[in-house]
């Protein structure tokens, strides 16, 4: 009997360090109050919108900002979201493959939760929408930011070339697409 309770006992504590690393999760400004729009659909049409014409990005930090919270939304929504796994299966994987190419062109760091980057980057867009742009640096410190301040800043008012990540996109708007027509049509995925 004292076996069959080390056994229980080793199992729960099992459990519990499974139960100890909890799914990251993440949440838009916009998104805070009453939702009316998807997220989701909201996230994925305006960063391909914003990343297939990047000159709408450029000397505009809080245009790019904006861009860089849906895509950490996204990172961290696409693989947890229960609905994801069926209705954009390849985005579900493209998107937060591609967190690295965004993270590492806007210096943000690897271990830096989305809900963090993405409050940052609310305060740089509150800076700039209360008309103080001298604030906005500061939303860019480090640990999350590297180097920080005016240097990232910079690289938010001229943002570089994200070929994975625009590619990500475009394919997430696609699968929307897609999903969207063979709903219309009957023709979707049903288990039976």
């Amino acid at each position: 009997m004292s076996c069959d309770r080390r056994v229980l006992l080793l199992g729960l504590l099992g459990l519990g360090a499974c139960a100890a690393t909890p799914t990251e999760t993440a949440i838009l400004p916009e998104f805070r109050g009453f939702v009316s729009v998807d997220p989701v659909r909201y996230a994925i049409d305006q960063g391909a919108d914003l990343l297939t014409h990047r000159g709408r990005l450029t000397g505009q930090p809080w245009e790019t900002a904006r861009l860089v919270q849906g895509l950490e939304f996204l990172a961290v929504e696409l693989p947890s979201g229960p609905r994801w796994n069926v209705d954009l299966p390849i985005a579900q994987l493209a998107v937060p493959a591609a967190r690295a190419e965004w993270r590492r062109a806007f210096g943000i760091a690897p271990e830096a939760r989305a809900q963090e980057v993405i409050d940052s980057l609310t305060e740089l867009r509150n800076a700039y929408a209360e008309q103080r742009p001298a604030a906005a640096p500061a939303a860019l410190s480090a640990p999350i930011f590297t180097p920080g301040g005016q240097e990232t800043l910079n690289r938010f008012a001229d943002p570089p070339a994200l070929p994975r990540t625009t590619r990500a996109m475009i394919d997430a708007r696609q699968e929307l697409i897609t999903q969207s027509l063979e709903r219309r049509s009957g023709r979707s995925f049903v288990v039976p």
